[in-house]
C-alpha cells in the first residue's frame, strides 16, 4: 500500500494542495500550424459544419469564397463571427478562409465562430484560457428536437375531441 499523508489542520491541507506531486506540471501546448503557417479547425453548430483556416493578415474574412459582408448580410451574424478576435484582442490581425455547409445562416455563423475560436487556440495556445472562459470553445449542443410518433410535432399533440 502507498503511504498516505493526512492533514489535521487547514495549514496542513494548504501545503498539500500547493505542493503538487513530482511530474505533474502544467501542460505546455505547442502551436499547430501547417507548412503555409496556417492553423486549421472545424467548428459546428446545429447542422452546420465549418472548416476554418486562419493566418496572420489584415483581418479579411472569406466564407465559401465570398467576403463576410456579402455572405452574412445581417450585422448580428457578422458580430458573432468577430467575437473570438475581440475577446482575444486580435481584431484584424488574422485572415480567415472558411467553407461552411449545412444548416441555416444562424447555425453557420455559430459554426464559423466555433471554428475560429478553435483555430485561434491552435495558432496561439496561450489564448485557450481566454476563449474557454468566454465559452467559445464549447460546442453548443442545442439542436432541433425530433418529431415523435403519435404527436403532431415534437411535443404538440393532436386536437382532442370527446365525440
Amino acid at each position: 500500500m502507498s503511504e498516505q499523508t493526512s492533514a489535521t489542520s487547514l495549514a496542513d491541507l494548504k501545503t498539500l494542495v500547493t505542493t503538487a506531486p513530482a511530474g505533474t506540471e502544467a501542460v505546455k501546448r505547442e502551436p499547430k500550424r501547417d507548412a503555409q503557417g496556417r492553423a486549421y479547425a472545424t467548428g459546428s453548430r446545429k447542422n452546420a459544419v465549418a472548416r476554418v483556416w486562419i493566418k496572420p493578415g489584415k483581418g479579411e474574412i472569406s466564407i465559401n469564397g465570398e467576403p463576410q459582408s456579402k455572405y452574412f448580410a445581417r450585422p448580428v451574424l457578422r458580430m458573432i463571427i468577430t467575437q473570438p478576435f475581440l475577446v482575444a484582442d486580435r481584431y484584424q490581425a488574422f485572415d480567415v478562409v472558411c467553407t461552411v455547409k449545412g444548416g441555416g445562416l444562424s447555425g453557420q455563423a455559430g459554426a464559423v465562430r466555433h471554428g475560429i475560436s478553435r483555430a485561434l487556440s491552435n495558432y496561439e495556445p496561450e489564448l485557450r484560457g481566454i476563449l474557454k472562459k468566454a465559452g467559445f470553445l464549447t460546442r453548443d449542443s442545442r439542436a432541433v428536437e425530433r418529431k415523435k410518433y403519435g404527436k403532431a410535432k415534437a411535443r404538440r399533440s393532436f386536437q382532442f375531441s370527446k365525440r
